[in-house]
Formats: structure tokens, C-alpha cells, sequence
């Protein structure tokens, strides 16, 4: 396994858990930045903030987890990709409603392009609107 894929996986695992930009800052190069074509985290632009972003989502949906698919590297383009599933139930506080109980099943994949061995930039590719409806959210 190369390094650039050991510390995409950590990174993926701090953040998919929740561990916010403390756990994950190390992977990353100072700036780090982020994108999204996804109404619910268009205007965040640092890997910094979406990780506490994520950290936060744990809030209303305490039990959230990820279900891995794929995880792969493209050594020439210095990227790695990663595809899940997230999965959750809107239990605690915190949303923009009060708890639904209902649950999230949500496919998405992460774009992590490397420079110098950490990720200098991160897209997320997800549909927040199917998101949303899911959780009675939209």
C-alpha cells in the first residue's frame, strides 16, 4: 500500500467518524482546500471545515456510520477515492427539525488530490436533496 493511500484511509476514517479537523488535520496541507456540488456544503471551502462539519453531524444523528465500497488510488494523478455508503437516524438535537427518527442512507465519494504526500484539495460528490428528504430534513 503507498503512503499517499494509508494517509488517505486515516484521514477518511477521522473523519467519517466524526473526529473533526484535530484528528485530521495532520493528513491534510495547511489551507486544504474543499469542494462540493451539494446545497447542504456549497459554501464550505476548506478541509478544515467541512471535517467539523461532519464532527457536527454526529450531533443529530449519534449512531451515523460509514459503509465502505471502494477505496483507490490513481498514482499518476497523485488522487485517491473513496466510495461509501452513510448511513444514520436523526435521534439527537441539532437539525434543522426536531428528531424525525427517520433514517439517512447516502451514497457519496471524496476526491482526495495529494501534494507533497497530504491532501491539498477534497471534492465530495453526493446528492443532498435525496439526503435531506431521507432524513424529513427538505
Amino acid at each position: 500500500m503507498s503512503n499517499i493511500l494509508k494517509e488517505a484511509r486515516q484521514f477518511f476514517e477521522a473523519c467519517e467518524t466524526g473526529k473533526g479537523w484535530e484528528a485530521c488535520k495532520s493528513y491534510c496541507q495547511p489551507g486544504a482546500t474543499f469542494s462540493a456540488q451539494s446545497g447542504a456544503i456549497a459554501d464550505i471551502e476548506s478541509v478544515e471545515d467541512y471535517t467539523e462539519w461532519m464532527k457536527n453531524l454526529f450531533t443529530p444523528i449519534p449512531d451515523g456510520h460509514y459503509e465502505l465500497k471502494s477505496f483507490s488510488e490513481d498514482e499518476e494523478n497523485q488522487c485517491v477515492t473513496a466510495f461509501a455508503v452513510f448511513h444514520g437516524t436523526q435521534t439527537g438535537p441539532g437539525g434543522p427539525v426536531d428528531p424525525t427518527g427517520k433514517t439517512i442512507c447516502a451514497d457519496y465519494v471524496y476526491a482526495m488530490q495529494f501534494e507533497g504526500g497530504l491532501i491539498q484539495h477534497m471534492t465530495k460528490i453526493w446528492n443532498d436533496t435525496i439526503s435531506l428528504e431521507q432524513l424529513g430534513w427538505a
